[in-house]
């Protein structure tokens, strides 16, 4: 039988943290667990927008427990005060963080903190964010990352991590998907070998329709590539509904294991309904996963046993 979000179970008492949460992927999974009873933060960089994407959802939820808060993953300053508010606005801990925010394939640009703003959004944000509220995380609770299948063609180049000497749109891209694949890991490692209550895993959407795919083009001043992007969206394309849906299953699922990966079921993992997939080989070395931690740290200046 195929897993809907019909299957989510009850959430009522729940409190999740879902990043990006003003349109695509983000809106949709806000929105689902929102309709399941728990209680929402939209982290968004807009606060304006985000009290849309609220609306939105109490659209369908008149009763939603939702809140909007104010995060940038492009500026460490950002997260450290979100993390900051939200835990004192909120003492008694979370149960979901769902990093679900990221650019794709956008022209070289930089962070606040100068970090090349893919790997820094996608991957270092988020290592910061999660870093910074595991304190909070409560008994069976779950972080779930949001990765891609352009994970596969992604490569760490510890040598160049923010693209100075090379920089490629698409290989920035792929780095950073790979990247969050191998925090996922070894978060998962982490927290088993410390008996913690608390489980890392990780969804892609397949090939699912945001605005996410025109972002690159519109940088660039390559409207055309925009437009055909739009126009592969419609015909290719699953909905967001349905790309959201393996975030949702990691999430929310019973008996989902530590170090789990989800995606679509169909063709290439493009699209159909949620399970459980594979990776590729470089997402899973260890060695590179345990050197990203200590770089990331590194960068960021946040490190999990002062946290």
């Amino acid at each position: 039988m195929s897993w809907t979000a019909n299957d989510i179970p009850d959430l009522t008492g729940r409190r999740a943290i879902v990043t990006g949460a003003n349109s695509g992927l983000g809106l949709e999974t806000a929105r689902a667990l929102a309709a399941h009873g728990a209680e929402v933060t939209l982290a968004v960089r807009d606060a304006d927008k985000g009290e849309q994407a609220a609306d939105l959802i109490r659209e369908t939820s008149p009763d939603a427990a939702l809140e909007v808060r104010r995060l940038d993953l492009a500026d460490l300053a950002s997260v450290d005060e979100f993390a900051w508010l939200w835990r004192e606005a909120h003492p008694d801990g979370l149960d979901l963080l769902i990093n679900n925010a990221g650019v794709m394939a956008i022209p070289k640009r930089q962070t606040a903190d100068g970090f090349e703003m893919q790997f820094g959004t996608n991957h270092l944000g988020h290592f910061a964010l999660t870093g910074r509220l595991l304190g909070a995380l409560r008994p069976a609770s779950r972080v779930v990352g949001v990765a891609s299948g352009a994970h596969r063609f992604g490569r760490m180049n510890f040598d160049d991590l923010m693209g100075d000497k090379k920089y490629g749109t698409w290989s920035a891209y792929g780095q950073s998907k790979l990247a969050n694949l191998l925090f996922m890991r070894e978060l998962a490692k982490r927290l088993r070998e410390a008996d913690l209550p608390t489980i890392s895993v990780a969804a892609h959407p397949g090939y699912a329709s945001t605005h996410l795919q025109a972002v690159g083009p519109e940088m660039r001043g390559r409207s055309w590539e925009a437009r055909l992007m739009g126009v592969a969206n419609k015909v290719m394309a699953q909905s967001a509904e349905m790309g959201a849906l393996p975030t949702l299953y990691v999430a929310t699922a019973p008996d989902i294991a530590n170090g789990s990966y989800a995606g679509p079921s169909g063709i290439g993992e493009t699209r159909g309904h949620p399970k459980l997939v594979g990776m590729s080989k470089a997402a899973q070395d260890d060695a590179a996963a345990s050197r990203l931690w200590t770089v990331s740290e590194e960068l960021t200046g946040v490190h999990y046993l002062d946290v």
